[in-house]
């Protein structure tokens, strides 16, 4: 049976908790490897190491930051089907879905590349007589990320490059359930030139998770997962004086208006409904379909169902893949056959025979669902899309704005007045115009707002250099000795 273990100083390290957890293939249900569950000792390590490596990491200059980061780019380049082969192992992505997790998550180390520029402060010359002020901004010091199964790869992409460049070093929390990517992408770092001790990985459970936050020494925490962990996250981070940055959960509805071409809409909807089985937390889950429209709209998503194909990443035809765990499916089936009970139509039901091999649940298309009803109140993160119909505009952008959640959210329209208005009017973070996933791109910031956020600051690009440093003002002055004196007053600018 294959073993994962841990990355501490530039190494493979063994765990020797003596716990551990199954990892699986989800597209057989077989156990294909165990990974170590760290304990609090051996947390302990990974973040004493990177405490060591840090004064002489932060005293690495720019350009050599850059060029490290520069080699990694191109490893990653480079080695992007070997990354992908494990988000298919052990997430159950097809290819395609996993080359486009690691394109995305290579554009994040393409914006660290820039640094240098990143970092630049501002300066004011002669603010006061013979006076400069100028800022800085400096690492924090240890920071860590802790990350969800359905991104493996492209989320610590989002929090390493931009901490690793910033001139912090790094604990990675990966999710138990795939973790052998995180050790691939710690082995790529070091072969980029990046120093021991400046990226550690610690696999582990709860236990890990309540150390890492707990720990003195960690500055920042980086976390993206459910909302009812991502508000933990939070709240036990800032009580312990961190500065943590928290991705919840998401309900993403796309509204289509009467005017949109439906086609379009349906194509649209069904590829952000389904792709990567809806494990996403972009994913559209709610189309909100204006009433003189949804018949029509509801019958071209259910006739474009039958030409997904769904299956195990092995085979090149798949389109879509399996979820996560067994108790995953079974949690999704729950919802599935929930929503017939409450009073929603069932178009297409993707629950297979009971026994059937891996953790697979077809797509699912289901009409006429309300607000209250656990399939649309519930962030399902299964292939499970909800048909709601509207009076029209205002009633879907009310009903957007009255979800507790807030991370992405899409309109397809014809009409450009309408669009610019849904931008100005809706209360989400990411906004799409005939757009399904509106993820920014790496020179933008991604998160959500309400309940899809904890914090004050969004996921990589600016804002994450932001997150990852500290502002320093410096006021400075060399004065000519003979003009010193003493003066109690504030200084003068005039």
């Amino acid at each position: 049976m294959k073993r994962i273990s841990h990355w501490i100083d530039g190494r493979i390290v063994e765990g020797t908790s003596g716990n551990s957890a199954p990892v699986y293939d989800p597209a057989t249900g077989e156990q294909s490897a165990a990974v170590d569950l760290a304990s609090v000792d051996e947390v302990d390590r990974a973040i004493a190491v990177a405490e060591a490596a840090a004064p002489e990491w932060r005293a690495t200059s720019l350009s050599k930051r850059a060029e490290i980061l520069f080699r990694m780019r191109e490893l990653v380049d480079a080695n992007r089907k070997e990354i992908a082969a494990f988000l298919t192992a052990e997430h159950g992505k097809v290819p395609s879905d996993a080359l486009g997790e690691v394109a995305r998550g290579l554009e994040n180390i393409e914006f660290a590349c820039g640094i240098p520029h990143l970092l630049k402060g501002g300066y004011s010359e002669q603010a006061a007589s013979g006076v400069d002020v100028y800022s800085i901004r400096q690492p924090l010091g240890v920071v860590a990320g802790i990350t969800p199964f359905n991104f493996p790869a492209m989320v610590p992409m989002w929090m390493f490059a931009n901490a690793l460049a910033c001139g912090n070093t790094f604990v990675l929390k990966p999710s138990e359930k795939d973790p052998s990517a995180s050790l691939f992408i710690a082995e790529l770092l070091a072969s980029a030139g990046l120093p021991p001790g400046c990226f550690n990985v610690v696999q582990g459970d709860k236990v890990a998770v309540d150390r890492i936050l707990e720990h003195p020494t960690v500055k920042a925490v980086s976390f993206v997962g459910s909302t009812p962990i991502a508000k933990y996250v939070y709240e036990t981070g800032t009580a312990h004086g961190k500065r943590v940055q928290a991705l919840g959960g998401a309900k993403n509805h796309m509204l289509v208006l009467a005017d949109a071409d439906l086609d379009m809409a349906a194509d649209a909807a069904i590829s952000a409904a389904y792709g990567s089985s809806g494990e996403r937390c972009m994913a559209i889950s709610v189309v909100l379909a204006a009433d003189s429209i949804a018949d029509e709209l509801v019958a071209k998503l259910a006739d474009r169902i039958p030409g997904v194909v769904v299956g195990p990443g092995s085979d090149s035809s798949s389109e879509m893949g399996p979820l996560i765990t067994a108790e995953h499916r079974d949690k999704v089936e729950g919802y599935i056959a929930g929503a017939g009970d409450e009073g929603a139509t069932v178009v297409v039901d993707g629950r297979r025979a009971e026994g059937s091999a891996g953790y697979f649940v077809d797509p699912t298309l289901i009409d006429n669902v309300t607000p209250g009803m656990k399939c649309y109140d519930d962030e399902i993160f299964g292939p499970v899309l909800s048909v709601v119909r509207v009076k029209g505009y205002e009633d879907g952008v009310e009903m957007i704005n009255a979800n507790p959640f807030a991370n992405g959210t899409a309109i397809y329209t014809r009409d450009g007045g309408a669009a610019r208005q849904f931008q100005f009017d809706i209360e989400v973070g990411m906004v799409g115009i005939n757009v399904p996933i509106p993820v920014p791109v790496s020179y933008y910031s991604f998160g959500g707002w309400k309940a899809s956020l904890f914090g004050d600051t969004h996921m990589y690009g600016p804002e994450g250099i932001n997150f990852y440093t500290r502002g320093k003002v410096v006021t400075s002055r060399w004065p000519d000795p003979s003009t010193s004196s003493i003066n109690l007053g504030f200084p003068e600018t005039r």
